[in-house]
């Protein structure tokens, strides 16, 4: 179970939030886009998660 989320959570980020071939170069630019890529994978899965309970 542990694996298929993890698994889950890097697929999305490289389709959904294209992390497959990053425009960026250098550690910090791509260290700062993983970044920002997952807090918008957390804020959409906070947004799936609140309007399953409603």
């Amino acid at each position: 179970r542990r694996r298929k989320r993890v698994e889950e959570i890097f697929g999305w980020l490289k389709t959904v939030g294209l992390m497959r071939k990053t425009r960026h170069r250098g550690t910090r630019r791509v260290d700062w886009m993983f970044t920002f890529t997952l807090a918008v994978y957390n804020l959409v899965r906070i947004r799936n998660l609140t309007s399953q309970t409603v």
